[in-house]
Parts: structure tokens; C-alpha cells; sequence
């Protein structure tokens, strides 16, 4: 019989609204640029071309309701609003009909930003990872089912800082959409029930400060409260 040396940490579940079960996390994909006014914003082209993804891991995942720690090593760090989708089947090679029939549901997320970082290892042309995949950098809300929401495709997508508005955008501004995104990743890896996709911020991505309070929103989906300490 198998033995762990040490006790394995525990699975990372995100709840459901409305729902005592919960939501085993497996990976975490994330896409980058996928609107083009933060194209713009970042100095990148806003004409649409492949998607790019990177990835944050299952633990950095931040429960709503938990503070978000200001992180270490950075002086920099920013709020990218998104909608997150997450996946209860998978596979290879899924035709864009058929992606969302692997959809369980939505939720508002964050995908927190050590920029100083990122941007170090953009100018060495280096990987992301520690600008992007450390504790606690995911904040997300319950997950809202397709069942009872059906697939959001276009609705304002916001966030305020302190009650200020910060990013506006809309889902229909999405470069690609849901079903595309599910599409072209599952050429790369074999998705899996319990992946969960970032689906890329609207501009106006800045600066947090400790004791600053984030209100983040997507149309039909729901809102999302996380105080930066």
C-alpha cells in the first residue's frame, strides 16, 4: 500500500454559489492580452493573433472572503480584472462547437501582478512565473454554473479601487472567446475536469496599496470583494 513520506496538501477547491459541494481545482491557465485596449496599454499590437497563455498554480488561488497579503520582493503590484471559466470535462483536440459543453461555470477573478517583476523578466526574456504564480495572486469568487447563467458572451466587466472605477471593458471585447480559447488550448494539453481559465483583463490595469479595498464585477456573473493588506 502507498505511503506518503510527509501529509500532501490538500486539494484547492473553489465553493459554488448556492452549493455545499465545491470545485477541485487541477491547473490554472491564464490568457494574455486578450483585449486589445490592454494590448494597447502594454505596448503590444491589438490586431487579433494567436492567443498566448501562461500559468499560475492551483494553490494561488485566494477565496473570497480572505484578505489579499501585499507580496514580497516587489514595489509594484497590480489589479487585472477577468472572468474565469472552469472546465468540468476535457480532453484534445475539442472543436469550438463543442467547448462549452465542457463549461461548469463562471466566476470574477484577479489575476494580482508583481509588474516590477514581470517586467524585469520581459526585458531578460525570461519566464513570468514570479511576477505572476506567487501566493495568493488568484483571487476568485464562488463559481456561478452554466446551468443557471447559461454562457456569458457580453456585459461590462469592471473594477473599482475604494470605490473608484479603474477598468471598464465589456465580455463582447473579448480578442477570442470562450469557446475558442477551450478550442486552441486543448492543441496544446489535454484539459482536464477542474481546469479553470483566466480569460485576459480590459484596460486601465494599476497599482494597489496596502488597506485598498478591490471591487471587481462581470455582468451575469456576479461580484468579487478583496481587501489588499
Amino acid at each position: 500500500m502507498m505511503q506518503f513520506i510527509f501529509p500532501p496538501q490538500e486539494q484547492t477547491v473553489l465553493p459554488i454559489r448556492g452549493s455545499d459541494e465545491v470545485f477541485p481545482v487541477n491547473r490554472v491557465y491564464c490568457v494574455g492580452r486578450n483585449y486589445a485596449a490592454h494590448a494597447i496599454e502594454m505596448g503590444h499590437d491589438p490586431n487579433k493573433e494567436p492567443p498566448f497563455f501562461f500559468q499560475k498554480n492551483p494553490d494561488n488561488l485566494l477565496v473570497e472572503g480572505e484578505g489579499f497579503p501585499y507580496p514580497a520582493m516587489t514595489q509594484d503590484v497590480h489589479h487585472e480584472i477577468e472572468m474565469a471559466v472552469a472546465l468540468k470535462s476535457g480532453g484534445n483536440n475539442i472543436a469550438v462547437a463543442d467547448a462549452l459543453d465542457c463549461v461548469f461555470g463562471y466566476s470574477v477573478s484577479l489575476d494580482m501582478t508583481r509588474r516590477d517583476l514581470q517586467a524585469q523578466m520581459k526585458k531578460a526574456g525570461r519566464p513570468w512565473e514570479i511576477g505572476k504564480a506567487f501566493e495568493h495572486s488568484a483571487p476568485c469568487g464562488a463559481l456561478v454554473p452554466a446551468s443557471e447563467i447559461g454562457h456569458p458572451d457580453s456585459g461590462a466587466v469592471w473594477l473599482k479601487i475604494n470605490g473608484e472605477m479603474r477598468q471598464e471593458g465589456d465580455l463582447n471585447q473579448l480578442l477570442w472567446k470562450i469557446p475558442e480559447m477551450i478550442s486552441y488550448l486543448s492543441d496544446l494539453f489535454t484539459l482536464k475536469a477542474g481546469d479553470v481559465i483566466l480569460t485576459g483583463t480590459p484596460s486601465g490595469v494599476g497599482p494597489v496599496q496596502r488597506g485598498d479595498k478591490m471591487h471587481g464585477h462581470v455582468a451575469g456573473v456576479g461580484d468579487l470583494r478583496v481587501d489588499v493588506i
